[in-house]
């Protein structure tokens, strides 16, 4: 079946599902529920097995860590993406909150690749990015997660595009023992960095590297502006370790990053592209922080529109 007849069938069946699932049932009722298991939808063209999450930053700040990993296992979510935590002490809380909530932190966003790149002209700027991924990858260690996520480079008026990707190599490079020794992904990501601007460059990129241990993280909203998302994830295939979910929408005035569903993301196409490269890592929300209601909502939408659940 080809990829437009199967993305219009996968559509109908999901949408049929849902409709059937929902009748007799009142809207207000269905908001206020909390997230259901329900099965897929039958005879779905595409079926993924991923581990829905969310970035920590999501979860209400006001509330203690511990309260924040319950509220993201109440909302429905399986694993969740935590920041560096350069405080051991602190780190050690976060394992324990996240262990007692029943949530696994599956990866780590490492924080200071955009203020200390490794793309750096400057040694004491690279020295401060390398020492931020390494405690990244020891946080990944002793949280049982499978990556961190590093931005390589900046291009700008001081760096090169040529500069940044060998600068950014060579960095990498000397990461990679540490990586290699703690069994930890450097999971490379495009995220408006004026580099890797095709999903062609981005393979390049990560396959000079000929290591296990450094993987792609793919962005559905990132690549909306220059490209389009199916295309990105056959061409990185399996090289894709984890996925970022956000939406982006088109303006006459520009562009807006809105709620999953509500902008131009072609669902459905990601949602097929993803099985044909038999992706089963984690899809992790990256949107603005809310209450338990937006939560669970944004939760729901992340079961109807990748996972084809009600």
């Amino acid at each position: 079946m080809e990829r437009s007849s199967r993305r219009e069938f996968l559509k109908s069946s999901v949408t049929a599902a849902c409709s059937a699932a929902i009748s007799g049932a009142s809207a207000e009722l269905l908001a206020a529920s909390p997230p259901s298991a329900a099965a897929d939808a039958p005879g779905r063209a595409a079926k993924l097995a991923i581990k829905k999450g969310l970035v920590f930053s999501m979860l209400p700040p006001a509330l203690s860590v511990s309260d924040r990993f319950k509220l993201a296992r109440d909302a429905g979510f399986d694993v969740v993406q935590a920041p560096t935590e350069p405080d051991e002490q602190k780190a050690e809380a976060t394992k324990k909150a996240a262990d007692a909530a029943g949530v696994r932190i599956d990866s780590v966003m490492n924080l200071d690749h955009w203020r200390f790149p490794l793309s750096s002209s400057d040694p004491a700027v690279v020295a401060k990015s390398q020492a931020g991924m390494r405690t990244s990858l020891h946080n990944a260690k002793l949280w049982e997660a499978d990556s961190v996520l590093l931005v390589p480079a900046v291009v700008n008026a001081q760096t090169s595009y040529r500069d940044a990707w060998t600068r950014s190599e060579s960095e990498i490079r000397k990461l990679l023992p540490l990586a290699e020794e703690l069994k930890i992904v450097i999971a490379i990501e495009e995220v408006w960095n004026k580099f890797l601007l095709s999903p062609l460059e981005m393979a390049k990129y990560i396959g000079e590297f000929q290591s296990q241990w450094i993987k792609a993280w793919f962005d559905v909203g990132n690549v909306m502006l220059y490209g389009y998302p199916h295309d990105w994830i056959h061409t990185l295939g399996k090289t894709i370790v984890n996925v970022h979910l956000k939406d982006f929408k088109r303006k006459e005035d520009g562009y807006a990053w809105v709620n999953l569903g509500d902008g131009d993301v072609d669902w459905d196409a990601v949602r097929e592209a993803l099985a044909e490269i038999g992706y089963s890592g984690s899809a992790i929300v990256e949107l603005p922080g809310g209450d338990a209601a937006y939560l669970r909502d944004v939760s729901r939408r992340v079961d109807r529109l990748l996972l084809g659940r009600c």
